[in-house]
C-alpha cells in the first residue's frame, strides 16, 4: 500500500471500479472548483460512494473505500463540465478534510440563497469563508491509502471470469433476441477486451454484472483481488438462486 497526502473527493451515489470508464457531469461549485484544481495541476480525484449518516460540514461524508479516477476526456458546455474517467487504484480513507461551506440549504448560507435555485458563483463563495477557515477548498478531501494490485489474475481465475462475463452477456442477448452469430462475435471480442491477467480485471467485470451500489461497494472493499473474485461469485450465485 502507498499514501497519498491528500486526494480530493467527489462524493457521489455511484461507485467506480478499476478500469471501469464513466461519463460524469460536473455542474456544483464546489466540484467544479476540484475540477479546475485538476486539471491544473494534472491531478487524479479519488470517486466515493456518499454516506448521509456520516456528514462532513454538513454534506454526506465519504465511505470509507473509493477509486482513484484519471480523467480521460474533458469538455465545457456553459456552466457545466462534461468528463470521462477511468477508474484506476482502489484506496481507504484514513481522515477526512471537512469542506470549507456547508450546503446551500444550511442557516450559514441563506444569504447567498437564489430564488431562482441558481448557484452562487465562486468567487462568492470564496468570499463568504470564515476568516478563520483552514484552507479555501469547497470539495471534501481526505488522506488515504491506495491499495496496490500486483498479483497477476490466474489463468484459472481468468477463465471463471470468462465464463460470467460469457453468461451475464448472451443472457442479456437472448432478453434483446439478438441473432446468435452476432452475438457470439460481440460476446467473444467483449470478454477477450476485458479480462486478462491484469489483478483489476475483475473489478472491471464486477462493473459490468453487477446493477447495486451496495453489492459493487462490497466488491471494491475487499481486501485483494482474489477476494474479490470469491464475493463477485457468492453474490452472482445468491441473485441466480432469487431467480
Amino acid at each position: 500500500m502507498t499514501e497519498q497526502d491528500s486526494l480530493p473527493l467527489f462524493v457521489l451515489p455511484m461507485v467506480l471500479m478499476p478500469g471501469e470508464v464513466q461519463e460524469l457531469r460536473v455542474f456544483e461549485p464546489r466540484y467544479r472548483q476540484m475540477l479546475d484544481d485538476c486539471l491544473l495541476d494534472n491531478k487524479n480525484f479519488g470517486l466515493v460512494m456518499n454516506d448521509p449518516f456520516e456528514p462532513s460540514n454538513h454534506w454526506d461524508g465519504p465511505r470509507t473505500h473509493g477509486c482513484e479516477a484519471e480523467i480521460l476526456e474533458h469538455d465545457t458546455k456553459g456552466s457545466n463540465h462534461f468528463i470521462s474517467i477511468v477508474g484506476r487504484r482502489r484506496f481507504t480513507v484514513e481522515n477526512i478534510i471537512p469542506p470549507a461551506l456547508p450546503p446551500f440549504d444550511h442557516p450559514e448560507m441563506a444569504l447567498l440563497t437564489n430564488e431562482d435555485g441558481l448557484y452562487p458563483d465562486l468567487q462568492t463563495l470564496l468570499e463568504h469563508i470564515p476568516d478563520e477557515a483552514t484552507h479555501h477548498k469547497l470539495y471534501i478531501s481526505g488522506n488515504v491509502r491506495f491499495q496496490e494490485e500486483t498479483t497477476p489474475t490466474t489463468p484459472a481465475h481468468q477463465q471463471m471470469l470468462k465464463d460470467v462475463l460469457n453468461g451475464v452477456l448472451n443472457r442479456i442477448g437472448a432478453v434483446l433476441r439478438i441473432d446468435e452469430q452476432i452475438l457470439d462475435t460481440w460476446v467473444a471480442e467483449r470478454v477477450d477486451h476485458v479480462i486478462d491477467e491484469d489483478p483489476n480485471s475483475v473489478f472491471t467485470v464486477a462493473a459490468l454484472v453487477l446493477n447495486g451500489l451496495e453489492s459493487k461497494q462490497q466488491i471494491l472493499a475487499c481486501a485483494d483481488a482474489e477476494e474479490a473474485l470469491a464475493e463477485l461469485m457468492h453474490q452472482l450465485s445468491a441473485s441466480y438462486e432469487e431467480e
